[in-house]
């Protein structure tokens, strides 16, 4: 069994080897074509080329090229609808002769929509009627009987993300660009995710005055749950802070704590995040001053909230 499975793997490698080896100007040619598209990029294929052709247009639109999968059978029965005059076409077809993608052709030669075709012959049906032909063809297939798709689909499939690299290569397309398209993964979220987005704002925010007992910060503390609270001046400015460990601290040495002010024993000079930075950048802030929130202040330097390390779990960022 596993002789029978490096062999597979040996083949399908063998064939995405041979495939670098062939490609050409007509690779270039498909990569202009496709930076010049004022539309979108149009998948279609039949059986396992369709599903390949799912996973071509998924990564192309993931990446910053515009694209979508057409079913070739419902296209016939009204699908074609979706394909504009400004759009490209990429055709997938082991063969070449595909019969329902064939059907498709004449209506995108009629639109004036431009196809690339990624087929194993070059002398087939959609080959000759592309205006770009890309070779994918493999010399025979994994499967024992040469009939289950498993090289050729391999072969399509790489040459799908070959196009999508060097497409996101020539774009500029970065991090910043591949999270907006991926909110949702954890890329994304590092990438995207501000301060702003994650932290208290307006009464969840634990603040006292410097002339307030130490008995209010406490209560203030209890019923924000941050573990510390701001100090502000009378303008409403952040002047410092006090902590569950400062209390802990003085409590060893002042008998009369409880009634001392806020400002004798807070520590001054809190540490600060800006609202528009990244989240990741607060994570890494608190992991570097070892410490569990941070206050968080406008452009100007005002106070704008709070935000705690569990905000930032919560969001699935750690």
């Amino acid at each position: 069994m596993l002789d029978q499975a490096r062999q597979t793997l040996r083949m399908e490698a063998q064939a995405i080897e041979r495939l670098a080896d062939r490609l050409d100007g007509s690779f270039e040619a498909a990569v202009r074509l496709i930076l010049s598209c004022r539309g979108r990029i149009v998948v279609t294929g039949m059986g396992k080329s369709g599903l390949v052709g799912q996973k071509i247009a998924a990564t192309l639109a993931s990446t910053g090229t515009p694209s979508f999968f057409l079913h070739p059978a419902e296209g016939s029965h009204g699908d074609l609808g979706m394909v504009m005059p400004q759009d490209v076409v990429i055709l997938l077809s082991n063969s070449g002769e595909t019969q329902e993608v064939i059907a498709l052709v004449p209506v995108f030669k009629r639109m004036g929509v431009p196809m690339v075709a990624l087929v194993g012959g070059e002398g087939s049906t959609l080959a000759r009627m592309s205006e770009i032909f890309l070779d994918v063809s493999v010399e025979k297939e994994a499967c024992p009987m040469g009939l289950a798709p498993t090289c050729s689909t391999t072969a399509a499939l790489a040459m799908g993300d070959a196009l999508a690299v060097t497409l996101l290569e020539q774009r500029g397309f970065g991090p910043e660009q591949f999270a907006f398209f991926h909110p949702g993964g954890s890329l994304g979220k590092k990438l995207l995710l501000k301060v702003a987005d994650r932290m208290h704002t307006g009464d969840r925010v634990p603040l006292v005055q410097e002339s307030d007992r130490i008995r209010e910060a406490m209560l203030e503390m209890s019923a924000k749950r941050f573990g510390m609270t701001g100090v502000v001046d009378e303008a409403g400015d952040l002047v410092g802070v006090l902590t569950d460990g400062d209390l802990r601290r003085n409590l060893e040495r002042e008998e009369g704590l409880l009634s001392m002010r806020v400002g004798e024993i807070m520590t001054k000079n809190p540490h600060t995040i800006w609202e528009g930075a990244l989240a990741v950048e607060a994570i890494k802030w608190m992991e570097e001053k070892k410490i569990t929130a941070l206050f968080v202040l406008t452009e100007s330097g005002r106070l704008a909230g709070v935000i705690h390390l569990h905000d930032l779990l919560e969001a699935g960022l750690m």
